[in-house]
């Protein structure tokens, strides 16, 4: 090896040592340490090195700084690893005895490796980089909960539920979300989220765990432990921006390609999230009950197929008389209301009217309004942005019109064309 390469004896050991640290991280890839990939970036750097040319002292030295770098980052994690401890320990050796400083250039700037091991929308190029084969873009898939609860499934189901209490929306091998939900006016199954947990799950060097949360009143610009970023300075792969002082903040994790929108609206909590299929679909079968995943269990649904129950508690009154549902909003006047907001009559806007004559709460239909809006910020496919609901035959219908037939103690919404 050091006759093929050039190079002299202690770097050969160094690097034989490396291929043995590679093989025995794969004993090891049930831990969090990412030892491994350090490894791996090492033997990147230096495999076209040769001693025989003039520039092999300095891009020796930024390969055994980057490795330097990647060991440090994982300190935590990797303590008590036998294979970690050993790499830093021939990593020092090295450095002394080629007069690497420990300051200056890394080989991240090598035209070869040019992507962030934590950006995942580079992992794409990386993948074609090492195997040279065309990778498919990543597909982005969109989940949102809002209102009395209304959920998108990442399949562009859209469902209203009760679910109420603590509920899983997402459970996956790198990110958990659970909403809690609560009753919001006696005598109806409707309920609205107060709560909202979120845990970004340690991935090698690029963040340790972080975990989010909001509760109604109480919607921080910062993760449990104070912090706002995951990552050492560098990476930050992990980062919280507040748009709006306690009411909207913004969760970027560059390292698996997701963003997640937390919102206050009146006494309630509304959530938007976009994240690759293949991390989505990245789950143990133990981990199957993902609302944003499979939906809503039967047992848990309000609406029939998408048509909302819109209640009116109201007695049988003398003819003549006008029906008028204990929210203190009627079907036209929430109709009115929704309208203001939004222009398009779609599954958004027929929620609106749902929660208005559940609630006569007037932020349902802001809530309503910004759901639609973090579909057009994070859903990726234009075409899919708005849901029309279907009639009793199955027909979409762009310009249903509300029928309703009045009952002892209900509205009932059926949409026909």
């Amino acid at each position: 090896l050091g006759v093929e390469w050039g190079i002299p004896t202690q770097e050969v050991c160094l690097i034989s040592l490396c291929r043995l640290f590679l093989c025995l991280g794969d004993c090891q890839l049930h831990t969090s340490c990412g030892i491994q990939k350090c490894t791996t970036d090492f033997v990147s750097f230096t495999s076209h090195l040769n001693a025989a040319l003039e520039d092999f002292d300095l891009e020796f030295c930024k390969a055994l700084r980057a490795y330097s770098a990647c060991t440090y980052r994982n300190s935590k994690v990797c303590r008590g690893n036998l294979v970690y401890h050993s790499a830093v320990l021939g990593i020092s050796d090295l450095m002394a005895q080629r007069n690497c400083t420990k300051d200056g250039p890394t080989s991240s700037t090598n035209p070869g490796m040019t992507h962030d091991p934590c950006n995942y929308s580079g992992h794409t190029e990386a993948r074609e980089h090492q195997g040279g084969e065309k990778t498919p873009a990543p597909t982005y898939l969109f989940c949102g909960l809002f209102g009395d609860p209304h959920l998108r499934t990442f399949k562009d189901h859209f469902q209203t539920c009760k679910v109420e209490g603590a509920w899983p929306l997402i459970d996956n091998n790198y990110l958990s979300v659970q909403v809690t939900n609560v009753p919001v006016v006696p005598g109806s199954s409707a309920t609205a989220t107060n709560k909202i947990t979120i845990i970004f799950k340690s991935y090698q060097d690029c963040t340790e765990q972080k975990v989010y949360q909001a509760v109604t009143d109480d919607l921080p610009a910062a993760f449990v432990d104070g912090t706002t970023s995951g990552g050492d300075g560098n990476t930050r792969s992990l980062n919280i921006v507040e748009k709006v002082s306690g009411k909207y903040i913004e969760m970027h994790a560059r390292h698996i390609g997701t963003t997640v929108y937390v919102r206050q609206l009146g006494h309630y909590l509304t959530l938007a999230i976009q994240m690759p299929r293949e991390l989505v679909m990245a789950y143990e079968e133990g981990q199957d009950l993902q609302l944003c995943v499979n939906g809503c269990p039967s047992s848990e649904r309000i609406d029939d197929s998408g048509h909302l129950p819109l209640p009116v508690m109201s007695k049988l009154l003398p003819q003549g008389s006008a029906a008028h549902p204990r929210s203190g909003y009627t079907l036209e006047t929430a109709t009115t209301k929704c309208h203001e907001k939004m222009l398009v009559k779609d599954i958004y806007f027929y929620s609106c009217v749902f929660d208005l004559l559940t609630t006569g709460d007037a932020n349902f239909t802001a809530a309503a309004h910004s759901a639609l809006q973090d579909v057009e910020a994070l859903h990726p496919r234009k075409e899919h942005w708005h849901i029309f609901p279907r009639s009793r035959a199955g027909v979409v219908g762009r310009d249903s019109k509300f029928f309703v037939h009045l009952g002892l103690v209900s509205f009932i919404l059926v949409v026909f064309l």
